[in-house]
C-alpha cells in the first residue's frame, strides 16, 4: 500500500473516532461490559479445572465440593450471557447513532455544496455514497464493535491467566503470536485497496442504473438497450474483479490464522502434558490451560473475520467522508445584506466567467437593465444563455466583474434573499413527491387555498387539476408519471405565479405545452410581467417579439441587441436566425 493510501486510511479512522466521540459514555460502558463478559468467560475454565481435580477416579468423586462448583458455573454462564446481550445492545446503539450522524452530515453538506460539485459528479455516485456506503460502514462497524473489542480483551485476559498458571508455557504462546499478527497485517493492506475500488465500481453501477431507469423512455426510443447492456457489462465485470480479489485476500486471513492458532494449541498441549508428568501441573490445571489456549487463539480467528468487514467499512466510510469534507460554497459575507424590496434594476459590469480555466465562456460582458424591462436572451446552443441565468441567481460566482441588483453587488447580498427575489420557470420541470397543493406552494408554504387556486387559474392549470381524482390533494411522484409533461410545466408556472417576486426568469417556460394553452399562458405571463424585470431565454423567437430588449449572444458575447423590429431591420445574425425559423414553419 502506498503512503497516500495509508495516510488516507489513518485519516478515515480518525474521522470515525471523531464521530464516536459524542457517544463516549456509551462507548466506555460497552468496554466495561466487554471486560465483564471476558472476565466471566475466563473464570469458567478455573471452575471447570477445579471440578476436574475433584473427579479423581471412578467411584472417587467429591460431590460435596463438586455441587457448589456446578452452581457457580451455572451462575457464571447466566451472567456471561446477560452481559454479552447488554454489550451487543450498546454496540448496536452506538453504531446506528454514528451512521445516522454520518448520513445527516453527508446530506447537510449536499445542501451546502456549490452547483459545480453536483454538475461534475454523477448523481448515482452521490446517492451511492449516502445510502449504500453508509450501510456498508454500518455492517462493518457492528461486527467490529461486537468482536474486535471482546477479542482484544480476551487475548489480554487469557494471557494474564496463563501466566498466573504457568509462566513458561504462556511464554511459548506469546512467542508464536506475532506470526498470526504478521499474516493479518499482510492481508489487511491488500484488502483495503480492493474494497475501496469495489466501492467506486459500485457507485458507477448505481449511476448507470439511475440513468437508465430515469430515462427509460429515451433509452427505448433511441434503441440504446444494447449499448446500455455493454456499459453495464464493463462496470459489472470491473465490480466482479475487484470484489473477487477483495474476498480472495480477506478469505486468506481466517485459514492462515487458524493454522497459527493450531500450532499454539499443539504447543500448549505437548508442553502441558510434560508439565503434568513432571508434577508441575495437575490434570485440572492442564484442562484449564488448554481451554485458555483455545480461548486465546479464538479471538484471532474472529478478528481475522472482522478484518475484511472493517476494511470494507473503512473504504466505504472514506467515500462518505470525501463528500462530507468537500469545500462548501463560499459563505455569505458577515455583513451581507438581506434584499427585501428590490427596485428591479440589474447591471452586469465587465463580467468574466468560465466553468473551466482552459475554456473561456463569458468575457467582458456588460448589461444594464431598467426596472420592469423584459430582456430576451437568444443565441445558439452553448453561447452562455443559461450560464448568464446561473450567474444572476448566484449558482456560480463570476471570475471577474460585478453583478448588481438595485445597485448592490450580489456578493454583498445573502444568497437566500437574492434568490427569493427571482421567480423561475425552467424548461426542465421539477416536482416533489407530494400533493399538487404542496407542489404549487413549494416557494410559499404558508399560502392559503384561495391563493393557490388563483395561481393555478392564472397558469390555466385549475381545469385539469379539478378533473383529477382528489383535485388539489392528488398525490404525484417526483417523476409526475400520473400527469403529462405539459401539465407538469403548468404546475411549475403556477408555482412561480403564486410567489410573484419582483424579477422573473423564464427559460423556455412554455416548451412542453400545446399551442392553444401556450397562447393563454403567454397572456398570463404578460399580465404577470407588468412592472417586473424579466429575463426570457428563448429558442422559439416568435415568443419574444414584445420584449423591450433582445440580447443576441454568441460565444459568451452580446453581438446584437435591440427590439425585434430593429434587429430584423439590421439584417444580421438575429434576422437570419428568425427567418430560418419562420421558413421552417412555412414549410411545415
Amino acid at each position: 500500500m502506498n503512503r497516500n493510501a495509508k495516510d488516507k486510511r489513518k485519516e478515515t479512522l480518525l474521522q470515525v473516532i471523531h464521530l464516536i466521540r459524542p457517544y463516549r459514555g456509551q462507548f466506555i460502558l460497552s468496554l466495561f461490559l466487554a471486560a465483564v463478559t471476558v472476565a466471566l468467560t475466563l473464570y469458567a475454565p478455573v471452575l471447570i479445572g477445579d471440578g476436574v481435580d475433584l473427579i479423581v477416579a471412578p467411584g472417587k468423586v467429591d460431590f460435596n465440593g463438586l455441587i457448589p462448583i456446578l452452581w457457580k458455573i451455572g451462575v457464571v454462564v447466566a451472567l456471561t450471557g446477560l452481559s454479552q446481550w447488554l454489550m451487543n445492545l450498546v454496540h448496536n446503539r452506538i453504531t446506528f447513532n454514528v451512521v445516522n450522524d454520518m448520513r445527516t452530515q453527508a446530506f447537510a453538506k449536499l445542501q451546502e455544496l456549490p452547483l459545480s460539485f453536483t454538475d461534475s459528479h454523477q448523481n448515482g455516485d452521490i446517492i451511492s455514497r449516502i445510502t449504500t456506503d453508509t450501510d456498508q460502514f454500518s455492517d462493518g462497524l457492528i461486527m467490529g464493535f461486537a468482536q474486535l473489542f471482546t477479542g482484544v480483551i480476551t487475548i489480554l485476559g487469557t494471557l494474564g491467566f496463563m501466566v498466573s498458571v504457568n509462566f513458561k508455557i504462556a511464554l511459548a504462546v506469546v512467542l508464536i503470536t506475532p506470526l498470526s499478527l504478521f499474516v493479518s497485517a499482510f492481508i489487511t493492506k491488500r484488502t483495503y485497496y480492493m474494497f475501496g475500488k469495489q466501492s467506486e465500481a459500485r457507485g458507477d453501477m448505481t449511476s448507470l442504473v439511475e440513468e437508465m431507469v430515469g430515462n427509460a423512455k429515451v433509452v427505448k426510443a433511441f434503441g440504446y438497450e444494447d449499448d446500455a447492456e455493454q456499459r453495464m457489462a464493463v462496470i459489472n465485470e470491473r465490480l466482479r474483479q475487484y470484489g473477487q480479489k477483495a474476498v480472495f485476500f480477506s478469505s486468506l486471513t481466517n485459514p492462515c490464522t487458524r493454522f497459527v492458532n493450531s500450532m499454539v494449541y499443539a504447543v500448549v498441549g505437548i508442553a502441558g502434558a510434560f508439565a503434568v508428568l513432571a508434577g508441575g501441573l495437575s490434570v485440572g490445571q492442564l484442562s484449564c490451560f488448554l481451554t485458555y489456549a483455545n480461548q486465546y487463539t479464538k479471538p484471532f480467528n474472529e478478528i481475522s473475520g472482522v478484518v475484511a468487514e472493517l476494511q470494507n467499512a473503512l473504504a466505504s466510510a472514506q467515500r462518505v467522508f470525501d463528500l462530507i469534507t468537500q469545500p462548501a460554497q463560499t459563505p455569505d459575507k458577515p455583513d451581507a445584506k438581506v434584499l427585501t424590496d428590490p427596485d428591479g434594476t440589474v447591471k452586469l459590469s465587465h463580467v468574466y466567467f468560465s466553468y473551466t480555466p482552459e475554456k473561456p465562456l463569458i468575457e467582458d460582458f456588460n448589461l444594464s437593465v431598467s426596472q420592469g424591462q423584459r430582456i430576451a436572451i437568444v443565441g445558439p446552443t452553448g453561447c452562455g444563455k443559461t450560464t448568464l441565468i446561473n450567474l444572476l441567481m448566484r449558482f456560480y460566482d463570476t471570475n471577474q466583474g460585478e453583478i448588481l441588483i438595485s445597485g448592490i453587488p450580489i456578493r454583498n447580498i445573502t444568497r437566500q434573499s437574492l434568490r427569493r427575489q427571482f421567480g423561475m420557470v425552467l424548461q426542465d420541470t421539477w416536482l416533489k413527491t407530494g400533493t399538487i397543493r404542496e407542489n404549487i406552494s413549494y416557494g410559499k408554504p404558508d399560502a392559503s387555498t384561495d391563493e393557490i387556486i388563483a395561481a393555478a387559474k392564472a397558469a390555466y392549470a385549475d381545469g385539469f387539476i379539478r378533473r383529477l381524482p382528489q383535485g388539489y390533494d392528488t398525490m404525484i411522484s417526483q417523476e409526475g408519471d400520473n400527469i403529462s409533461q405539459g401539465q407538469k410545466q403548468l404546475l411549475c408556472i403556477a408555482r412561480a405565479m403564486l410567489c410573484l417576486p419582483q424579477m422573473l426568469i423564464l427559460d423556455e417556460a412554455t416548451s412542453s405545452i400545446d399551442t392553444r394553452t401556450e397562447l393563454r399562458v403567454q397572456q398570463a405571463f404578460t399580465k404577470m410581467m407588468q412592472g417586473r424585470t424579466c429575463f426570457i431565454v428563448a429558442h422559439r423567437l416568435s415568443t419574444i417579439k414584445e420584449a423591450d430588449k433582445i440580447l443576441v449572444m454568441k460565444d459568451g458575447h452580446i453581438i446584437e441587441q435591440g427590439r425585434h423590429e430593429e434587429l430584423l431591420a439590421e439584417n444580421g445574425f438575429y434576422s437570419r436566425l428568425y427567418n430560418s425559423q419562420f421558413a421552417q414553419v412555412k414549410r411545415s
